[in-house]
């Protein structure tokens, strides 16, 4: 049972994936992070040092993530407090994580970071379905603040060299189509997110982005929504800003709503 300053494995990752998802601090030493070099979803690292130099850059309500959920964790944690910042330390720490069975991000798969401390990524302009699906998955589950370059089809490769940026969705780059998948599903099976609702998700977008209806019920429905979306904005920001709502309630629907359905009512009154 966790006391009032700590918020357990299952509750964190109800949080995770939302709009509600706090600032994940992972304050592990560098020793215990090369025992297991996984990080929760969306979770930046911090040294536990420096804290005094990193606390006010926290934004939000904010979860610390140390080993064993002890003396580093609750010690930044009542550091931000300090600072005014509402923190919590996660019950158990990483390894109560792991045995909850909690998705872990390999470290090895995050692009290098740009001064701000940002994932960059770039892509082919005017975004419908797969180009708005991943930048969700990335700013949700990897890189909250994941910084997204939408330009020509021709100039991805450049941009990504001189800028550096990550290309995606584009021919001939690690983070694209691989047979019937499409980039999304990779992105999820490549960042080890694979979870029911997720999978659930992957079909739908699947099935949008290769045209194969069959593939869920729901496809036919997000087509029209990100199609409709294409022709709202001209701006590609504006639409993934306008996307990621769109996303947030296709996820809680695979992972709260599936099994909810609503009639009409039929009957007459007092019958």
């Amino acid at each position: 049972m966790p006391s009032f300053l700590e918020i357990s494995p299952d509750k964190l990752n109800r949080l995770i994936g939302t709009p509600n998802t706090p600032v994940i601090v992972d304050v592990r030493t560098e020793e215990d992070f090369a025992r297991d070099r996984r990080l929760l979803p969306g979770s930046i690292r911090r040294r536990h040092k420096d804290v005094a130099d990193w606390c006010c850059q926290i934004a939000g309500p904010a979860v610390v993530v140390c080993q064993a959920g002890r003396k580093l964790s609750h010690g930044v944690a009542a550091y931000l407090r300090h600072a005014g910042i509402d923190a919590e330390v996660l019950e158990g720490g990483f390894e109560a994580w792991i045995r909850f069975s909690g998705a872990a991000v390999p470290e090895e798969k995050l692009p290098a970071r740009d001064a701000q401390d940002r994932t960059v990524w770039v892509t082919r302009s005017r975004p419908k379905i797969d180009r708005i699906a991943c930048p969700w998955l990335i700013r949700r589950f990897v890189d909250p603040s994941a910084l997204f370059l939408f330009v020509p089809a021709a100039d991805v490769s450049l941009v990504g060299e001189r800028f550096g940026a990550t290309p995606f969705d584009i021919e001939e780059v690690f983070w694209s189509h691989r047979g019937e998948l499409c980039t999304f599903d990779v992105m999820i099976e490549e960042f080890g997110l694979a979870s029911e609702p997720l999978s659930r998700l992957a079909a739908i977008v699947r099935g949008a982005d290769t045209a194969r209806p069959d593939l869920a019920p729901e496809v036919a429905g997000l087509v029209a929504a990100s199609l409709g979306l294409s022709r709202m904005f001209n701006d590609d920001l504006e639409q993934l800003d306008a996307g990621m709502l769109l996303y947030d309630a296709f996820y809680r629907w695979c992972r709260d709503a599936t099994g909810e359905t609503h009639n009409w009512p039929n009957q007459k009154k007092g019958q």
